[in-house]
C-alpha cells in the first residue's frame, strides 16, 4: 500500500532548505549515496554564500536550491560542489534548467567537479533522467543527475537509521497505512536521540508534524501506544518553558523579579513562534507585548499542539 496520499503543505521548499543547511553531511549521505563515500571525515561542508550567488548569477540564481561545497583542508583533493534541488511537483522539474544552473555554478566556482542531486517529494516516474544534445552522428553534451525519489524508499529500511534526515523524512517514504503511527514514533525517536539541541528538536518536531499529519484521533492513539515518545516531546516543551523562566529569574536580579520573569517567558515564546511559524507579524507582536505572564505561559504550553499562529494567540487565560 502506498504511503499517505495526502499532499504535504506548500511550505516544503523552505523546510528542505533549512534541513539541508542544518545537516549538510547527512543530506549528502541520504540524497546522494553514490558520492557520499567521497566525503571523508576531514572534509568540511559549507553552503555557498547566497548573496554572492545572487550577485554573480542575477536572474539565473535559484534561491531555494542549496549548493554545498565539500573542501579538504590539506589541499590534496579539489573541492566538490553538490547542487541539491528539491522538487515537490515532478511536472515542474526541468532537466534543461538544472543543467543550465549547474553549468553556471561550475563557471562561477571555476570547477568541473559538480554533483547535481534532485530530491523528489512526489514522483510519477516520468521525470527526464538524462539530457543529450547532438546530431545523428555524435553526442556533444550528456548530462545526468542523481535522482532521489523519497516515495521510492521504504520507510522501514530506515527505522533505526543514524542519519537524522532519514528519520525526519520517514513520512515521505513508502509505508503501509497501518504503519503510520510507527512512522511518527520512529521519527520522534530519531529526533530526540540524534539531535541534542532542544531548539532544533522543537523546530524539527514541527517538520515531523507537518509531513506525517496525524489527526486528533491518531494523535490520541499515538500517545497511548507510544507514551515514552509522547512524554519526550512534552518534556521538551516544559524544558524550554523552564529555561525561559530561569532566564527571567536571572534578569529579575537586575531588573526586578516580575519584569525579568515576564521578559524571559515572552522571549522564549517569541523564539518558539519564530521556529514554528516564521517571522512574527505586527498584529501578533502587539498582542504578545501586551499579554500577562499567565497568558504567555498558556501560549508557551500550547504551541506544540496548535497548527496556526492565529489559533494559538486566540487562546485565552
Amino acid at each position: 500500500m502506498p504511503r499517505n496520499s495526502a499532499s504535504p503543505p506548500t511550505s516544503h521548499d523552505q523546510n528542505f532548505k533549512n534541513l539541508i543547511l542544518d545537516y549538510p553531511v547527512q543530506a549528502i549521505q541520504l540524497f546522494s549515496p553514490q558520492e557520499s563515500e567521497a566525503i571523508t571525515c576531514e572534509a568540511r561542508i559549507v553552503p555557498l554564500r547566497q548573496e554572492q550567488l545572487k550577485e554573480r548569477l542575477g536572474k539565473r540564481f535559484r534561491e531555494l536550491d542549496v549548493p554545498l561545497l565539500a573542501e579538504w583542508p590539506d589541499g590534496r583533493r579539489e573541492a566538490l560542489l553538490f547542487v541539491l534541488e528539491e522538487e515537490s511537483d515532478p511536472r515542474r522539474f526541468s532537466i534543461h534548467r538544472l543543467a543550465h544552473y549547474c553549468l553556471d555554478l561550475a563557471e562561477l566556482c571555476k570547477t568541473d567537479r559538480v554533483v547535481p542531486v534532485v530530491i523528489f517529494l512526489n514522483t510519477n516516474g516520468s521525470e527526464a533522467r538524462q539530457l543529450s544534445l547532438g546530431s545523428e552522428r555524435y553526442k556533444y553534451l550528456c548530462f545526468n543527475y542523481i535522482r532521489c525519489a523519497l516515495p521510492e524508499l521504504r520507510a522501514e529500511d530506515h527505522w533505526n537509521s543514524n542519519n537524522l534526515i532519514a528519520r525526519l523524512c520517514l513520512s515521505l517514504m513508502s509505508w503501509r497505512e497501518e504503519q503510520k503511527l510507527e512512522v511518527y514514533a520512529r521519527a520522534v525517536q530519531g529526533l530526540s536521540t540524534l539531535e541534542p539541541d532542544p531548539e532544533k528538536q522543537l523546530k524539527y518536531l514541527d517538520f515531523i508534524d507537518i509531513y506525517t499529519a496525524l489527526d486528533d484521533n491518531e494523535m490520541e492513539l499515538y500517545q497511548q501506544k507510544y507514551p515514552q515518545e509522547s512524554s519526550t516531546m512534552a518534556n521538551l516543551s516544559d524544558r524550554l518553558r523552564a529555561e525561559g523562566m530561569e532566564k527571567g529569574l536571572e534578569q529579575g536580579l537586575e531588573q526586578g523579579m516580575e519584569k525579568g520573569m515576564h521578559e524571559g517567558i515572552e522571549g522564549m515564546l517569541r523564539k518558539q513562534i519564530q521556529l514554528k511559524f516564521g517571522p512574527i507579524p505586527a498584529w501578533a507582536d502587539e498582542r504578545i507585548s501586551s499579554a500577562t505572564n499567565e497568558q504567555l505561559e498558556i501560549w508557551v504550553t500550547a504551541i506544540l499542539s496548535e497548527e496556526t499562529l492565529e489559533s494559538l494567540l486566540a487562546l485565552e487565560s
